[in-house]
């Protein structure tokens, strides 16, 4: 893993969690915009999710760092993301596999399985770094809202 510094998010918040993971997919933009990245080709992702909240879990976790990797690198390690019907698409702009929806992406499985936890852990950002000069960050809007 990469020693990294991400952006911090300012909350107010008592604790924050933060994950690195990697993984190994490829993709395709479906653009011609996209020049190059319109044919498939892979990269090594570097993640760092950022989870705040105030109470602890009946185990002492905010929440437990290995669901997190579960949530994220069982479902696209080794895959083509534009396989991901579910989640990506050819046809819609706002869902094409570019690093800005795929860390999107990311915030929304992850808060959707935050969501059923009884201490309410909210994910603030997704850091995903595409190649070592390349990244995105995403920051949910308040609400839950794009």
């Amino acid at each position: 893993m990469i020693q990294q510094i991400y952006p911090t998010v300012a909350h107010n918040y008592r604790y924050e969690l933060n994950k690195d993971m990697q993984f190994a997919a490829a993709h395709y933009v479906p653009t011609e915009r996209a020049g190059k990245c319109s044919r498939v080709h892979g990269h090594t992702y570097f993640a760092n999710i950022t989870i705040v909240g105030d109470e602890l879990d009946d185990s002492g976790f905010l929440v437990n760092f290995a669901e997190i990797k579960e949530l994220i690198h069982k479902r696209f390690d080794h895959s083509l993301l534009n396989d991901h019907d579910d989640l990506f698409s050819d046809e819609d702009a706002e869902r094409f596999p570019t690093t800005e929806v795929v860390a999107r992406t990311m915030s929304e499985i992850i808060q959707s399985y935050l969501d059923q936890a009884a201490n309410k852990p909210i994910c603030v950002q997704v850091f995903l770094r595409e190649t070592p000069t390349s990244y995105v960050v995403y920051r949910p809007l308040a609400g839950g809202s794009r």
